[in-house]
């Protein structure tokens, strides 16, 4: 579960880029799996939900606040929940 102490105050400036993302209006299923999702179909759709954010003029801010609020569910900023936890966690080589 993502924790409230690591998200940013209550200031307005501080969330008004959530008004600019490609994905405002958008179905959330775009960015989040039903129950029961996998392999191909779990691929697509994550492939599909990148695709939205690649173009996304405040994906910068939407990746830092996944990261930051170790966001554990959907595609945020363009990462995927592996990619986040790839970036947070990197495994030691």
């Amino acid at each position: 579960m993502a924790t409230s102490w690591r998200l940013p105050v209550p200031v307005t400036e501080n969330w008004d880029w959530q008004l600019r993302g490609s994905c405002r209006g958008l179905d959330s299923t775009f960015f989040f799996h039903p129950d029961g999702e996998r392999g191909h179909t779990r691929d697509d759709r994550v492939t599909k939900a990148k695709q939205i954010c690649e173009t996304c003029p405040v994906l910068i801010q939407c990746r830092r606040h996944a990261l930051t609020a170790q966001e554990l569910y959907g595609v945020w900023g363009g990462l995927s929940e592996a990619d986040r936890r790839t970036a947070t966690h990197p495994r030691d080589s």
